[in-house]
Parts: C-alpha cells; sequence; structure tokens
C-alpha cells in the first residue's frame, strides 16, 4: 500500500464504488469491515485523505486500534489528537460500566460491562481490565469520567487520569496538603470547552479553630502542576465527588443553617455559583447528586420513595423536570446514598443502592437486579464512553 501526494491507496474492496461514508454502510461484523479495509488486491485505487478519514472516524475504537497496524500513514492518522477529537463526535457511542471492587488482600480489581447487557441481558459478562495502579494501603475512588477519560483519587493526596479503552495513563504530581486529623479531600473532573483542556478539582477540607475550612486546588491537564484557586464559597462539600455538567462542577454541600445547597464551579472562569433548586413538595431526607442524560440530576429521598429530578436547561431552575418516583425497593437496607447512573432511551434507569445494582423501569413501574458476574465486596460504579482521547497530553 503506498500513499499518493493528495490520498491514500487501499484496494478495490473499499474504492468509491462499495464504499459511503453514511453509518449504517458501518453496521457489519468487525471481521468483515477488516476485510473490506485491509485486505490486498493486485487492482487499488486512490481514495482522497479527507474520505478515508470520514469513514475511519466513525468506527469502534477497538477496530481503530487493529486498523493502525495496516500503515504507518493510517497509524499516524489514527494516533492524532484532532482525530480522537473528530472521532468522539462522529462515532456511534459505545457506553460502558465500570466497577471497582476490593479483594480480601486488599487488591483494587476493575470491571467492565457492556451498559445495553446490563439492561437488557439476562446474565452480563466482564471484562476485567489491567489496573493502572493497585494501591493496598489506601483507598482508590473512581471520581468520575469525561470523554472516555476516567479519573481516579488514589488517596487523599494523589490522583490519576486513565482511558481503559487505548490503555493510557497519567498519575498527576501529589498534592502538598498538610496531613491532618480528620482532614479529607472531594475531587470533581471535567471538561473547559473555552480553553480546549481538562480539568482536576481537589477540595481540601480541614478543620481549624473548631470548625472547618476549605482549600480547593485545580490541575490543568498538559500543565502539571496544581493553582489554588477561590475557597469553597459557603458551607462544606460532602459529595464523593463533583458532577461534571455543561462545563461545571457540581457538589451537594451543607450550609451555615445546616440546609443541602448546590455549589457549581464553571471549569473556565473558575468561580462558584448556587443551583437553584426545584420545589420538591414533600419532606425530604436527603439528597443525592448525578448525570442523566448529560442533565443535572437530583435524587430527593423522602420515608419511603425517591423522586428524580432533571434540569433541563442547565442554571435555569425552571427547566426542573420530575422525571418519576421510585418507591424503595427490597434491595438494601438504606436508600440515603442512591445513586442514579444511567437512563436507557425506554427510560429505564440503572441505579445504585449502597454498592447494589438495579434496573428500575419507569414506564410499568417493575425493578430487577442485573446479573453482573463476581461482584463483592466493595464497589464504585461509573458510566464512561469509549473514545481514542488520551490524558497524556
Amino acid at each position: 500500500m503506498a500513499a499518493g501526494s493528495d490520498g491514500v491507496d487501499i484496494n478495490d474492496a473499499a474504492s468509491p464504488k462499495t464504499t459511503t461514508s453514511k453509518r449504517g454502510r458501518f453496521t457489519t461484523s468487525t471481521e468483515s469491515r477488516r476485510q473490506t479495509l485491509t485486505s490486498s488486491s493486485s487492482h487499488t485505487h486512490t481514495l482522497p485523505i479527507e474520505l478515508i478519514q470520514e469513514i475511519l472516524q466513525r468506527l469502534p475504537v477497538k477496530f481503530l486500534l487493529q486498523l493502525r497496524c495496516v500503515c504507518k500513514s493510517w497509524k499516524s492518522l489514527i494516533s492524532h489528537p484532532q482525530f480522537a477529537k473528530n472521532h468522539l463526535h462522529s462515532s456511534p457511542t459505545a457506553t460502558r460500566l465500570i466497577a471497582g471492587f476490593t479483594s480480601p488482600a486488599r487488591e483494587f480489581i476493575l470491571r467492565a460491562y457492556p451498559l445495553s447487557d446490563v439492561f437488557n441481558a439476562v446474565a452480563v459478562n466482564a471484562t476485567e481490565l489491567r489496573c493502572p495502579f493497585n494501591n493496598r494501603k489506601c483507598y482508590d475512588f473512581i471520581v468520575g469520567s469525561c470523554d472516555g477519560i476516567l479519573c481516579f483519587a488514589v488517596d487523599q493526596r494523589r490522583a490519576l487520569l486513565w482511558n481503559p479503552s487505548i490503555g493510557k495513563f497519567k498519575k498527576l504530581p501529589p498534592l502538598d496538603n498538610e496531613r491532618r486529623n480528620g482532614s479529607y479531600t472531594i475531587h470533581g473532573f471535567g471538561y473547559d470547552r473555552f480553553a480546549d483542556s481538562y480539568k482536576v478539582v481537589a477540595i481540601f477540607c480541614y478543620e481549624c479553630d473548631g470548625r472547618y475550612e476549605t482549600q480547593v486546588k485545580v490541575l490543568t491537564l498538559g500543565t502539571d502542576s496544581w493553582r489554588r484557586i477561590q475557597e469553597f464559597p459557603s458551607g462544606l462539600p460532602f459529595d464523593e465527588s463533583g458532577k461534571f455538567v455543561s462545563g461545571t462542577v457540581n457538589w451537594l454541600a451543607s450550609n451555615d443553617s445546616s440546609s443541602l445547597i448546590i455549589v457549581s464551579l464553571d471549569l473556565h472562569k473558575e468561580s462558584y455559583e448556587e443551583v437553584l433548586q426545584p420545589y420538591y413538595g414533600v419532606a425530604v431526607v436527603n439528597l443525592t447528586l448525578g448525570v442523566l442524560r448529560d442533565c443535572l440530576c437530583v435524587l430527593s429521598h423522602a420515608d419511603t420513595f425517591l423522586d428524580v429530578w432533571l434540569m433541563k436547561d442547565y442554571g435555569n431552575k425552571e427547566s426542573w423536570t420530575k422525571l418519576f418516583r421510585v418507591p424503595y425497593m427490597g434491595i438494601s437496607d438504606s436508600y440515603l446514598y442512591t445513586k442514579a447512573l444511567c437512563i436507557s432511551e425506554d427510560d429505564q434507569v440503572l441505579m445504585e443502592f449502597n454498592s447494589e445494582l438495579a434496573v428500575y423501569n419507569s414506564r410499568n413501574g417493575t425493578s430487577k437486579i442485573p446479573d453482573i458476574q463476581d461482584i463483592y465486596m466493595y464497589m464504585t460504579p461509573e458510566v464512561y464512553i469509549e473514545s481514542l482521547i488520551s490524558p497524556c497530553v
């Protein structure tokens, strides 16, 4: 295969007559697509590089990783950061559930599950992932995901970014916060579209003269240094991690009157605002935050049920909409920390009840427990998409 001055040579099977940029053309099996794009022939035709790129950026990540071996020009194209960005917005989304487990030997184990199987399959097969770290003495926590990159808090001072789809990871420099009794660190992770950069936020909470204070630091991927920004504006954040929505990271916090508020950090301006909540209409005993359909989600907990609220237009209080009510199911003894992980097109919602997963069908009011293999001990689930975006900037 040779490259011309304005294109890439491929064989007859992938000539303009038999290829197209329409998505439907690429729904065949992986093996047949491999044969179409890589089989040898004595008669070759040249396609413009723009058309090759249009074809490739619509293919799944796993297949593209294999196609890097076809020739140097394809490897260079597929490995380019701009191709990864184009692929992120052009290819059909493959969404997976990742969960972490702590074995009796205190080893951290990661497994991934196709999200479609979690919703629909009788049995769900797990793929064990090669963990880029194994920290036995401290804790490992999945902070969140953005564009296929997962952020982990390895311990109170260290964090790591990892794209399991391409196997690349980056250890972030440790925080230099002073160790104090009762102190803890809460993280957030997201994307600043104006600066075209990913940012990790670390909120260090510590006790000082009988009350808690905060120090907030931000690391922009590619700078390898933490910057201190304005401290947390009101109350004390207590969410395990911030929720990334529309260029902001959002935390639940308790203010001076012990009320629960939602505090938002704009990743570009690096300034805070309070997100106004809906009128819940019932006595609420607890709130949890989540993200559903790329919108900020609040689960308001009452005595016997929880309501799922969605902010369809971020920042607009009037856009809060109650999607449905979920009665407490016989799955877990406590529902105060229930999390909404994902919602399907047919309105099934995947929820975590204290390390147990359940799928609730809001259309018929039924629930089921996914048959996920080998779940045990400790679990921190997160939903992510497969992508080519590299954390190694």
